[in-house]
């Protein structure tokens, strides 16, 4: 007797019926950058089809994610001033916070804004941190990135993501959001976020490239995943409510592995240099753009990702209108 598995497979109707991995567009983030100024769209020359936007001309990007069926946002900000403290990433009228505003006045409840908690972009060194000599000082950076995140809450924003990786500041954000009346956001923690060459793309985007050495004694080492679940579980255990794993593609193996360890939703964020490699290598002719934005968005699916952070968070959601997703 021959075993015919093939038999599942024998057209379109019973293939989408047995799938064993479903998506939806309810589970994308589509993340945008902002800088001061107005009317400003100005191409990312490192990210072909991402630009950086004004405040005031938020509502261009977010009815073109509405009409694809995204309502879900993820805000940077790119300061006109920098400082050794990062002042502007907590101050009152911070882009992001003007960025925020601007949505939530337009959109109200109808588009859901998660915030990047993070002082990279807004120190003048470019560090995530606070810096003692040539050191981040990560428990005085905690009281900054506290700041920050009560500051994105109080103007308006749904959800905040600290992306810093300094040790405690889950707790130190819960402590924070919770004394000054937010009980209520939630926090996605970058809980697994590697120190990756694939963010290169996102250092020209956001400005945050380090003036000096690298990010490797807070991001971390490619090899590792045992640490990986610590820094998770110490995270869920200080209050996150999403657990992030950053790279995607190079990490599904952390995601997976990150699945079976947690009960909190995972999200992941495929990067920068994973959209620019696609795009590129697309324009070129060398792969179908398409088919491999389908085919690398159901990996991260598969491997056990609830959500995904991706720059073709549009176009994903069509495919997975169309049913070439999920």
């Amino acid at each position: 007797m021959i075993n015919r598995p093939r038999r599942l497979r024998e057209n379109p109707l019973i293939r989408s019926m047995v799938r064993e991995t479903r998506a939806s567009a309810d589970s994308l983030i589509y993340p945008i950058f902002f800088e001061e100024g107005t009317n400003i769209k100005a191409e990312i020359s490192a990210m072909e089809g991402q630009y950086r936007y004004s405040p005031d001309r938020a509502k261009e990007v977010i009815d073109q994610c509405l009409a694809h069926g995204v309502n879900k946002v993820l805000l940077f900000g790119i300061p006109k001033e920098k400082d050794e403290v990062g002042s502007q990433a907590y101050a009152e009228n911070g882009i992001v916070q003007q960025a925020v505003r601007a949505i939530k006045k337009e959109y109200k409840d109808e588009v859901y804004v998660i915030t990047d908690v993070c002082m990279c972009e807004y120190t003048s060194h470019g560090h995530c941190g606070i810096l003692c000599g040539h050191d981040v000082d990560n428990d005085e950076t905690l009281n900054y990135l506290a700041k920050t995140a009560v500051s994105h809450a109080a103007a308006g924003a749904d959800m905040v993501a600290p992306s810093d990786m300094m040790d405690g500041r889950i707790a130190a954000l819960r402590a924070g959001l919770d004394e000054n009346g937010f009980k209520n956001t939630p926090i996605m923690s970058y809980a697994i976020k590697y120190a990756s060459k694939f963010y290169g793309p996102f250092r020209e985007a956001a400005g945050s490239a380090p003036s000096f050495g690298d990010r490797k004694t807070y991001q971390m080492d490619p090899h590792n995943v045992r640490e990986a679940m610590k820094e998770a579980a110490l995270d869920e255990e200080e209050g996150a409510d999403i657990l992030m794993v950053k790279p995607a593609l190079s990490y599904l193996d952390v995601i997976k592995e990150l699945s079976y360890n947690t009960n909190l939703p995972i999200a992941t964020y495929s990067v920068s240099g994973e959209y620019a490699m696609i795009k590129n290598a697309g324009k070129a002719g060398l792969i179908d753009e398409y088919g491999i934005m389908c085919e690398t968005a159901t990996s991260m699916y598969r491997a056990g990702a609830d959500i995904i952070m991706t720059y073709y968070a549009m176009e994903i959601a069509d495919a997975i209108r169309k049913g070439d997703i999920g």
